[in-house]
């Protein structure tokens, strides 16, 4: 058994390597995973899109799988067989029926995913999760930076936050890839924004803008967007998720229809959103329950269980 002793792990996600990766959402959550298992006396490391199914893989003791865009089939043909685990972070949809079978434990970024009953294995929820040495109150002075910030792509759509703010006429800093399509130059405020600045630039924002792909919201998937945001103390606003009350309360406000967009970014944040001192309760308990750290624990002590 592995006891309290210090294990091997590779963490695997599909991005391709650096310099490409580094602006996958995937590698900034495999990395702060990694950052919070080696605080725990671990060894851990990301394996990106090429390593993941490669000899590698059979000299690790853990390999942990965060399933967003690609499949990985464990590789079971050495003497050590590694336990594999998979962590279903995203498009959830794309999960294949006999997939989750593959592997010595499963997990779910959500509590509420309809398929979880439909395998042979159980799917225990982990929801995703913040860093919060990095994502914090303190990161950046409240209400010093853009009025309303979105940071993501287009995903192909002209997203229904930002073109709720754009028809309102209202001011807004948009950072992400394909927006050319849908705004002007002068709107956009560039294709990518390093993740070392995203905490300062939600911290010091007045309100921050969220959505998320419609199966994950009605899956209860809940973005990764939504952790980060909250533990800087910072207004956040958000397309309705099944689960999101359960994590977040009232204090994320949510608005279904471009309608309820227009009418919640055209009010007065002070009156639209609650008070600061509410949204810093809620960003210490973030902090606390939905760290990188308290899931590492929790992956961790169902290793030792495995083993």
């Amino acid at each position: 058994m592995f006891g309290r002793k210090s294990v091997r792990w590779s963490v695997v996600v599909a991005a391709p390597r650096p310099p490409a990766g580094d602006q996958w959402g995937d590698t900034v959550f495999a990395r702060d995973l990694v950052a919070a298992l080696q605080r725990a006396g671990q060894q851990a490391k990301v394996v990106f899109r090429k390593g993941g199914e490669s000899e590698a893989r059979e000299e690790d003791d853990v390999v942990l799988v965060l399933r967003g865009l690609q499949r990985f089939i464990p590789r079971r043909r050495g003497e050590r067989r590694p336990l594999w685990l998979l962590w279903v972070i995203s498009h959830p949809e794309l999960v294949e029926p006999d997939e989750p079978d593959q592997y010595d434990a499963v997990f779910a970024a959500s509590a509420h995913w309809s398929r979880a009953g439909e395998f042979d294995i159980p799917v225990t929820p982990l929801l995703q999760a913040t860093a919060p040495e990095r994502f914090h109150p303190g990161a950046a002075p409240a209400d010093s930076g853009a009025d309303r910030l979105f940071v993501g792509s287009t995903r192909g759509e002209f997203r229904p936050s930002v073109r709720a703010a754009v028809e309102a006429g209202l001011d807004i800093d948009v950072h992400g890839v394909g927006w050319e399509e849908f705004l002007p130059a002068d709107r956009i405020a560039g294709d990518f924004l390093d993740p070392a600045d995203l905490p300062a630039a939600y911290a010091s924002a007045r309100v921050v803008m969220n959505d998320h792909w419609s199966d994950m919201a009605q899956e209860g998937f809940l973005s990764n967007r939504l952790f980060d945001v909250a533990a800087t103390g910072a207004r956040l606003a958000s397309d309705p998720a099944t689960g999101l009350t359960d994590v977040f309360g009232d204090v994320v406000r949510a608005a279904a229809s471009p309608q309820e967009w227009r009418a919640l970014l055209q009010r007065d944040p002070d009156e639209a959103f609650p008070s600061r001192n509410e949204r810093l309760e809620l960003a210490a308990r973030i902090a606390r329950e939905h760290s990188f750290d308290a899931r590492a624990e929790v992956l961790i002590d169902r290793v030792r269980a495995l083993r």
